[in-house]
């Protein structure tokens, strides 16, 4: 089985010698390439000739973002039965995606679980998201896409990164209090929602999309808004009306709780089993993708994307 091993040497949970460990582990099963990525972007290229080359399976040593790039390299030309299989060894500071899928957050153990699937040939076949930008290319996210204060603070997070700070919870954490109330606008709500066939809705401040549950982690700790997001269906969306400081603590304690139903207020608004979201902003606004800032915008389209990708799982 001719594979490619992509790693981000920058991933941030372990270091570089356990990361070598990896590999050696995965390569005495595999006729394996390895490629280290040296630039944002890299993975989308590696994985974009991995498909040309002919590769049976594509495994990732990095977070979310390395997963990322390899599917939206895997998914150039749209989903495929000639596309390799995904396999991940999460090495990031969440790896959301890898546990919603059920493998362990420990990259060991997820290594063997992954090795003990490609001898058993079982994979997964999941749907993902697309995010459509007006006037930009369509780009795929496994698990979350974000408009507003969110994708806001994970742009202050990847400063700080770029500043030296280790990406951990507490950098999140601090991060988004600090930013919600000195950074972000709580007066005037930007997002206007649409809907094939529904009236539009307008007055929201921020949006999540979700594609499965959780959202994201804090840590051990799932971060919940839509519980019914699933890979086999369509998309979620949580929407905020209101920045109040209550509406806001109610819902982040909703988020910490919930476990088989979406997060309820008078701010908040719930959006289930969606195929195609439009959000649309009366000024540019911070857009995030599977946790890495992508700049501002005016303008999105979310469709689901079902039964996209093989995961060896």
């Amino acid at each position: 089985m001719r594979a490619m091993l992509i790693a981000n040497p920058m991933a941030t949970s372990t270091s570089r010698r356990a990361r070598d460990l990896l590999v050696r582990a995965v390569a005495g099963h595999l006729d394996l390439e390895v490629a280290e990525t040296a630039y944002r972007g890299h993975a989308t290229e590696l994985a974009r000739r991995a498909v040309t080359e002919g590769h049976d399976v594509v495994m990732t040593v990095g977070g979310d973002g390395t997963v990322n790039e390899v599917v939206n390299g895997l998914l150039e030309k749209g989903p495929s039965a000639d596309v390799p299989q995904l396999a991940m060894l999460p090495c990031g500071s969440a790896n959301v995606f890898a546990r919603a899928l059920g493998l362990s957050n420990d990259p060991v153990d997820a290594t063997r679980a992954v090795l003990e699937a490609l001898r058993a040939g079982r994979y997964r076949t999941v749907g993902l998201g697309s995010a459509s930008p007006d006037g930009g290319a369509e780009r795929y996210f496994t698990f979350c896409a974000g408009v507003g204060l969110d994708a806001e603070v994970v742009r202050e997070v990847e400063r700080r990164r770029l500043a030296g700070a280790r990406a951990d919870p507490s950098l999140y954490a601090r991060t988004a209090i600090r930013h919600f109330f000195s950074g972000t606008d709580r007066e005037r709500p930007s997002l206007t929602l649409e809907v094939p066939g529904r009236p539009a809705i307008s007055g929201l401040f921020l949006a999540f999309v979700s594609n499965t549950a959780p959202w994201t982690f804090l840590g051990p700790y799932p971060v919940n808004p839509s519980p019914r997001a699933h890979f086999s269906r369509g998309l979620e969306l949580f929407g905020m009306r209101s920045l109040d400081l209550m509406p806001v603590l109610g819902a982040v304690a909703g988020m910490l709780t919930a476990r088989t139903r979406p997060v309820r207020g008078r701010q908040v608004l719930n959006l289930h089993d969606a195929r195609e979201i439009t959000l649309r902003a009366d000024r540019p606004m911070a857009f995030q993708l599977d946790g890495d800032y992508l700049g501002e915008l005016e303008s999105i389209t979310f469709r689901s994307v079902p039964r996209a990708i093989r995961i060896v799982i």
